[in-house]
C-alpha cells in the first residue's frame, strides 16, 4: 500500500484546486443511529473510527447564540419542531409555521421580527479550530428555500412561487441577508481557514426537478451566486448540494460559480455517472455517488465493493472526486457495507 504524504486538508485542497492528491479524499455522511451502530460493530469511538478507516471527515464551524433567547421549544425563526419516528431513526420536523398565516409583504412585516446576525458570538471560532489546522474546515453557507419552506409551510411555499412571488422575494431577500453576513463574519473571524462553504438547495425530486427551471432561476440562481462569489473572496470553494434528478439545472449552477456537486444519486434520470463525467468533469468537482438507497443498505459487501470501484474508475479520473456516501447513511445499512465502502476506497484510491 503506498504511503500518505497529504493531510485530509491537502488532499481536500489537491482536488478542490484541480491539482493532483496523494489519493482520493473519503467523506462520510450518516445519522446518528447510524454512527452509533457503527462504532459499536467496530468497538471505537468517533474519531478513532476515522482514523480506522482513513475518513478525511471535515469539521464544521459556527458561531453560538449569545445575545438572544428564543421561546422554548422553538428555534430563532420561531419554528417549532418535533421528533419524528420513521423506523430505524428519527428526523425533526417542523410542527409551526410563523408565516404562514400571513398574505402580504406588508403583513409579515407588521407582526414579524427578523433574527439578528448580531445575536450571534463569532469570537470563539478561533478555538474551534485550534488543534484541527490538519482537517477540512467547512463554514457558513446557504439552504434559505429550506427555511423558507418551514417558515410557510411547505404546500403555501409552494403555491407561493406562483401567487405571491413578491412575498417569496422578500423572504429569500431576508434570508439570503442573513446568511450573507453570517458567512462573512465567520471568514473574518478565522480569516483564511475555511476551505469549504456550502451553498445549497435542494431542487430535486427521485425522478425530476422540483421547480421550474424558470422559477429557480428567477428565485434562487442570482442570490445562490451573491453567495458564491463572497465565498470565492475568502478564499473557500461553494459546495452545491441538491438531492435528486437535477441534470437540467447543472449548467446554470456551474455558470453561477459553484465548484463541488454532491450528493450525486446516480441512479435518478439524467444523473448517469458516466454522462456527468463526459459532460461536466473539467468544470466541477463530484462528491458522494455511493448509493445508500440500495446498494448500502440492501446490497451486498461484493457489490459495495464493486460500486466504489466503479464510482474512482468513472469519477476519479484526474483526483476531481471525494469519495462518499450520497447523503446521510442511514441505520438499516449494514454495517459491513459501510466498512467496506472505505476499505475498498482505500485500496483503490491512489492516485498515480
Amino acid at each position: 500500500m503506498p504511503k500518505e504524504t497529504m493531510t485530509s486538508r491537502e488532499r481536500w485542497e489537491a482536488v478542490l484546486s484541480a491539482k493532483k492528491p496523494d489519493r482520493i479524499p473519503m467523506d462520510i455522511w450518516m445519522t446518528d443511529e447510524a454512527r452509533e451502530k457503527l462504532l459499536r460493530h467496530l468497538g471505537c469511538d468517533y474519531d478513532t473510527m476515522l482514523e480506522r478507516l482513513h475518513i478525511d471527515r471535515p469539521i464544521i464551524v459556527g458561531p453560538k447564540l449569545a445575545g438572544h433567547q428564543p421561546k422554548e421549544g422553538t428555534d430563532i425563526w420561531g419554528i417549532a419542531y418535533r421528533s419524528v419516528a420513521y423506523g430505524a431513526g428519527t428526523y425533526n420536523e417542523a410542527t409551526s409555521n410563523p408565516l404562514a398565516a400571513f398574505n402580504s409583504v406588508e403583513e409579515i412585516e407588521a407582526n414579524y421580527t427578523w433574527p439578528s446576525v448580531d445575536w450571534y458570538d463569532f469570537s470563539q471560532l478561533p478555538a474551534q479550530i485550534k488543534g484541527q489546522e490538519h482537517r477540512p474546515i467547512i463554514g457558513g453557507g446557504s439552504e434559505p428555500f429550506l427555511l423558507y419552506k418551514n417558515l410557510r409551510g411547505d404546500e403555501q411555499a409552494f403555491i407561493d412561487l406562483l401567487v405571491n412571488p413578491d412575498i417569496v422575494h422578500y423572504c429569500l431577500d431576508k434570508l439570503f441577508d442573513f446568511c450573507h453576513e453570517t458567512s462573512l463574519r465567520i471568514f473574518e473571524s478565522i480569516p483564511g481557514q475555511v476551505l469549504i462553504t456550502y451553498v445549497a438547495e435542494d431542487l430535486g425530486g427521485q425522478e425530476s426537478l422540483m421547480y421550474s427551471p424558470a422559477q429557480i432561476r428567477e428565485f434562487l440562481l442570482p442570490r445562490m451566486k451573491r453567495m458564491n462569489e463572497l465565498t470565492k473572496q475568502h478564499g473557500s470553494h461553494p459546495f452545491f448540494h441538491s438531492d435528486g434528478a437535477i441534470r437540467d439545472i447543472l449548467p446554470d449552477m456551474i455558470a453561477i460559480g459553484s465548484e463541488v456537486l454532491n450528493p450525486i444519486q446516480w441512479r435518478c434520470p439524467g444523473m448517469a455517472r458516466e454522462d456527468l463525467q463526459r459532460d461536466f468533469g473539467t468544470q466541477i468537482m463530484f462528491h458522494g455517488a455511493v448509493d445508500n438507497q440500495q446498494t448500502l443498505p440492501f446490497g451486498t459487501v461484493k457489490e459495495v465493493r464493486e460500486e466504489v470501484i466503479e464510482n474512482i474508475r468513472i469519477l476519479g479520473k484526474g483526483g476531481g472526486y471525494i469519495l462518499a456516501p450520497c447523503h446521510n447513511i442511514q441505520a438499516v445499512s449494514p454495517p459491513e457495507n459501510v466498512v467496506a465502502l472505505f476499505e475498498t476506497g482505500y485500496e483503490y484510491a491512489w492516485v498515480e
